[in-house]
């Protein structure tokens, strides 16, 4: 890739953000961003109030980076006021899912001599964090307890990168000249232009696909990509509640997926989510699919905040979590509901590689539901992967896989997804969204 190139980033989440930073960085004069909405973009994955920040993983290529990203977090000063410390429970009941992940990420943490402190049990919790009331992961409850942890304000962090972005020399095209719905390509299948919702064309040398759960509409990504609906909720706190609550541990539950984070404070909520299989909506001729064998994708022209909205039994989810460890606000009504767009892979591994259709397409992304944690060195990874570069153990735990065409029903994650199993939106939810 020449310096002089046009570089067009399609999509203002964090890899296409960070795609856009470390290229500037680097001298590329010419990058460019196009998103449906300028960031933080309101339905995108890497907005909102918080995200976990932790390097609790069974996978030691992705322990290695969450603790490298982590040190960065707590350390660097561009994180001041964006990152917040907390204490990170991993807790399960009886369930294969989760003991199989706990069991495994602490054997990991053992291989990078990283501490970790078990739970003994939930009246012990209990005792070691008292503003913990309820009946916790019970029957069968077992987990650990990690001091190195926290969560990001996440509209605050894109909103940084994107304004680095901007003193570097990026530039932004949002709105609907913004929305990208095909390419055009020469005889060589090298894509010449990105056209967008309003019929205009953006000319490019290179372009870097980092759409989020839009991007398998865009182009055939050999179903390596599932863009699934996870579910949001947010409680109102008063004051008082806010001082009670300001040391509640971060406390994810492997086996339900449901986790909290603590109290947020300039929007004075408490917010929980649930990391499970999820939800699919299947494309519909308003949502402008290129891509015929997309199965998955959220609606696309954004709103200007998500919906209130998730399923009946989401919110039962949602309700039966905060009762797990704060029964007392077990019944207070839901100041808000939403749902937040993974997208997901087979693995759970995000891809960073080359499209194989096309001569000068990158795809940069599926974060699927764990990639924010990574944002201060998420740039550099995408740089290597962009110039053939990345340790060749990443490289090949990224690629994009084409082996996944032929086969159905291959999302079976990482591990760590908890719950009922993936369904479809029905009509009537879909019409909510």
């Amino acid at each position: 890739m020449n310096k002089d190139s046009k570089v067009v980033v399609i999509g203002a989440g964090i890899f296409g953000l960070s795609t856009a930073y470390q290229l500037a960085s680097e001298g590329y004069r010419n990058v460019v961003v196009v998103d449906r909405h300028m960031p933080p973009v309101p339905d995108g994955s890497s907005s909102d109030i918080s995200r976990v920040i932790r390097f609790d993983y069974a996978d030691d290529d992705y322990l290695e980076l969450g603790y490298e990203a982590y040190l960065k977090w707590r350390d660097n000063p561009r994180y001041n006021g964006i990152f917040s410390p907390a204490e990170y429970l991993l807790v399960g009941k009886t369930s294969p899912y989760g003991q199989d992940w706990i069991t495994k990420t602490t054997a990991a943490l053992d291989r990078m001599k990283l501490p970790w402190y078990k739970l003994e049990s939930a009246a012990s919790t209990k005792k070691q964090f008292p503003v913990l009331t309820g009946d916790l992961a019970n029957p069968g409850f077992f987990g650990y307890n990690n001091h190195q942890a926290g969560w990001a304000d996440a509209a605050k962090a894109v909103a940084q990168l994107r304004d680095d972005c901007f003193e570097l020399g990026v530039s932004f095209i949002c709105g609907r000249g913004g929305t990208v719905v095909g390419f055009e390509t020469d005889s060589h299948k090298t894509i010449k232009v990105a056209r967008t919702l309003t019929g205009t064309l953006i000319e490019g040398d290179h372009f870097v696909l980092s759409a989020g759960a839009w991007m398998s509409g865009l182009v055939s990504l050999y179903n390596s990509t599932l863009s699934t609906a996870q579910v949001l909720g947010y409680v109102r706190l008063t004051p008082s509640e806010m001082e009670r609550y300001k040391n509640l541990p971060i406390y994810s539950n492997f086996s339900t997926g449901w986790f909290n984070f603590p109290p947020h404070e300039d929007t004075q909520t408490l917010k929980m989510a649930i990391h499970g299989w999820g939800y699919t909506r299947t494309p519909t001729a308003e949502d402008l699919n290129t891509n015929k064998s997309n199965i998955s994708t959220p609606p696309l022209i954004p709103p200007r905040e998500r919906r209130n909205f998730v399923p009946a039994d989401a919110e039962s989810r949602l309700r039966a979590g905060l009762q797990e460890i704060l029964p007392e606000l077990g019944n207070r009504p839901f100041e808000k509901l939403a749902m937040c767009w993974y997208t997901d892979t087979p693995s759970g591994d995000f891809v960073m590689d080359w499209h194989p259709d096309y001569s000068n397409l990158f795809i940069g992304g599926a974060g699927s539901g764990h990639a924010f944690k990574f944002l201060p060195v998420l740039g550099n990874y995408l740089s290597l992967a962009l110039k053939g570069h990345l340790p060749a153990k990443l490289a090949q735990k990224w690629r994009l896989r084409k082996d996944y065409a032929a086969e159905n029903d291959t999302f079976k994650g990482d591990g760590s997804r908890g719950g009922p199993t993936r369904r479809e939106l029905e009509s009537q939810e879909r019409a909510k969204l």
